[in-house]
């Protein structure tokens, strides 16, 4: 073999390219010019070309493969990609440290605790796994517990590495991390679209997100999208997290540089500090700082609350307010009939992204704060929250401004609009109301409910309306044949869909339950009542599973308020809502028609909740209302949930307590009128983390 053999040519150049590579997305130090690089990696492609054996999976050439056929498989995570509690301020910092000094039995003039601070990237989470030295499988956070299998697509991000630099520890790696889109490519990208004349994007996380789920990785590749790593799962071996970050770095990953260990709150609320303004000049957009407990046994001394780890929080950087016009106010109608109204503004750039709408919540709170068409308002935004309206700039007013009221009439279908004693929305009391219908089939059809990949609401417009799908049933008469027909939906995506519908006849009764859209019945309420259910009716030796639905079925429609009612986390306005819904003609038999469209509930225990979790809140029944800082509404239930209580979506004589968060509202007086206990985020927190 001599050294202009093809094969050691080849060879070469994959390990010139492959640190090239290395040395420019992850080391930012490249040694080669673009030309040359281009030079050689052409090379690479005809000698390939030329000789098909040498080509290699983890070629240089091979990190754009062939479209994505239909949608991207499930990925379960080995280990849960957990959510973080949120840290608002230095006293929730300082409330941290003071948790994570109390978890590890430390006084308050012991040794301070070392912190690793880091920035928080507003990209995609992902997970990359490795079998020996070579990728093998990469996955999108998804919920945390099941994600998506994009491997074709990361392949093409340059900062991954596709053979290690050394052998990992053990034979098998994962590594996670965020891909983002830098400042400079997200510009770049919208300069192009604009020179097309096609609409802009948004925001680079939004963007990341959707590139990341292309289905030809060649536009993945041309997007740029980069990768910081922060987490090895299951490397043994290691004291501290800080020193993963080393192994990482040795195995040829990229390690965010301002990653930092500091010794104590003071230090962190340093860095926090630091970073507040710094980050605006930083080539990659962030939300916040990530801060972990150094030491790993530590970590696993503090364990776990709920979906998070109690030896990390993640600091919000505070909500960024920007000036903009209200321009007009329109009313959305949702799939219960609320009536919601929306601002258009002129379109302003605010945490992160461009906003054109923001929420105005209801007229009261419209009026309140003295809003009106016209206005110069001020906006705010931060992180995933909803953008706005906070308030109006009463002296920039110059007398064109107008009022705005709710109109007494839907918007959409025209019936009168109605507004219940005690509460604050207006609602559509028609439930023919086609807004009513794509938003109830849309909800139906959801992740909350039967889950059906792909039925989004581009194509549920059009089956609504064409009039394929009036009710639920309907959306399981569907064929291939006739999804084909549809606007902008060729052959094989009509297939997947079909598929996907003939997948989702088989759910946990609590999801077919809470996809009926029944008024005051969410998840929680939906798996309680499937419990109920379960327990009610067990399962007959031998009797199908469509059978035993059936029964269900029945008793549902038999159920009165106060055989409700004895269900745990039922209250009497909730009980009210199921014994309507099932009394009702038009939908007293919603579910007995999708039993006879090939629909069934799994196992009669599916769905129902597991045995109560022996703890602090054994036997307490507790309502979540409002925004809280640090938890979303899912997982302040999980919470309550992993500390032995049972969260219920209504207040009634059986509530124990009341979580209050900001803008609560009916729910809390009818607590306050009750003598429910209330809590406040903190108060709330301690008790889920058995403080006293």
């Amino acid at each position: 073999m001599t050294e202009t053999d093809p094969a050691v040519r080849a060879a070469e150049l994959r390990t010139l390219l492959d640190d090239a590579n290395h040395r420019y997305h992850v080391l930012d130090a490249p040694t080669i010019s673009d030309r040359e690089y281009d030079l050689r990696f052409r090379e690479l492609v005809d000698l390939e070309a030329a000789h098909p054996e040498l080509g290699t999976p983890d070629s240089p050439t091979q990190r754009v493969g062939a479209p994505v056929e239909g949608g991207f498989p499930s990925v379960r995570h080995a280990v849960p990609m957990l959510s973080l509690g949120n840290a608002f301020g230095t006293d929730e910092l300082r409330d941290f440290d003071a948790r994570v000094r109390k978890g590890l039995g430390l006084a308050a003039d012991d040794t301070p605790v070392d912190y690793v601070c880091e920035l928080k990237i507003d990209g995609l989470a992902i997970s990359l796994r490795y079998e020996g030295r070579r990728f093998v499988r990469g996955a999108t956070r998804g919920d945390g517990t099941t994600g998506e299998d994009v491997t074709p697509n990361l392949r093409t991000v340059r900062a991954i590495p596709l053979v290690l630099k050394e052998d990992p520890p053990g034979d098998e790696l994962e590594v996670r991390g965020e891909v983002y889109m830098p400042r400079g490519a997200f510009a770049a990208l919208n300069e192009q679209l604009e020179r097309e004349g096609r609409p802009l994007y948004a925001n680079a996380r939004n963007t990341t997100a959707g590139t990341v789920r292309q289905k030809d990785p060649a536009v993945t590749a041309s997007r740029r999208l980069s990768l910081w790593t922060y987490q090895l799962v299951g490397a043994h071996g290691l004291a501290t997290h800080s020193e993963s970050f080393d192994l990482l770095r040795r195995l040829g990953f990229p390690v965010n540089p301002n990653v930092r260990v500091v010794r104590g709150v003071d230090a962190v609320i340093g860095y926090v500090e630091e970073w507040a303004e710094a980050r605006r000049d930083l080539e990659y957009e962030t939300d916040g700082i990530v801060i972990k407990v150094d030491s790993l046994a530590d970590q696993e001394r503090l364990g776990f609350v709920s979906r998070a780890p109690r030896w990390a929080t993640a600091y919000k950087f505070p909500a960024e307010q920007v000036t903009t016009k209200l321009e007009e106010i329109e009313v959305y109608v949702g799939r219960t009939g609320a009536m919601t109204p929306v601002a258009h503004v002129t379109p302003v750039f605010v945490g992160g992204t461009t906003v054109r709408n923001a929420t105005l919540h209801n007229i009261d709170e419209i009026r309140r704060k003295d809003l009106r068409v016209g206005d110069t308002v001020v906006l705010q935004r931060a992180g995933d929250v909803i953008p706005e309206v906070v308030s109006a700039v009463v002296d920039a007013r110059d007398g064109t401004e107008v009022a705005w009221d709710m109109p007494a009439a839907c918007p959409v279908c025209g019936t009168e609009a109605l507004r219940e004693e005690g509460e604050v929305v207006t609602r559509c009391p028609n439930p023919y109301c086609p807004a009513q219908r794509i938003g109830g089939l849309l909800h139906f059809s959801g992740r909350g409910g039967m889950d059906i990949d792909g039925l989004g609401y581009k194509i549920m417009v059009q089956l609504v309306e064409r009039e394929l799908v009036k009710e639920p049933a309907d959306v399981f008469r569907l064929d291939a044949d006739t999804l084909a027909d549809l606007d902008r939906l060729g052959r094989k995506s009509a297939e997947n869909l079909s598929g996907a519908i003939e997948a989702a006849r088989r759910r946990p009764l609590g999801k077919i339950i809470n996809g009926l859209g029944i008024r005051h019945v969410g998840e929680q309420t939906a798996i309680d009542l499937a419990g109920w259910l379960a327990r009610e009716l067990p399962r007959e030796n031998d009797e199908s599973d469509a059978g035993w639905t059936r029964r269900v079925a029945d008793r549902l429609r038999e159920a009165t308020v106060e055989d409700l009612t004895e269900v745990s986390g039922i209250g009497g306005v909730v009980a009210e809502g199921i014994a309507r819904f099932f009394g009702d003609e038009h939908t007293r038999d919603a579910l007995h028609r999708l039993l006879d469209a090939g629909v069934e509930a799994e196992a009669p225990l599916a769905g129902a909740p597991a045995e109560p979790v022996d703890g602090p809140l054994s036997g307490k029944t507790l309502v979540v209302t409002g925004t809280l800082a640090g938890f979303t509404r899912p997982e302040a239930e999980a919470a309550i949930r992993a500390a032995g209580g049972h969260p219920a979506s209504s207040v009634s004589a059986k509530t124990d307590y009341l979580v209050a968060g900001d803008k609560a509202g009916s729910k809390l007086a009818k607590a306050e009128k009750l003598g429910v206990t209330i809590l406040d985020e903190d108060q709330f927190r301690n008790l889920v983390e058995e403080k006293s």
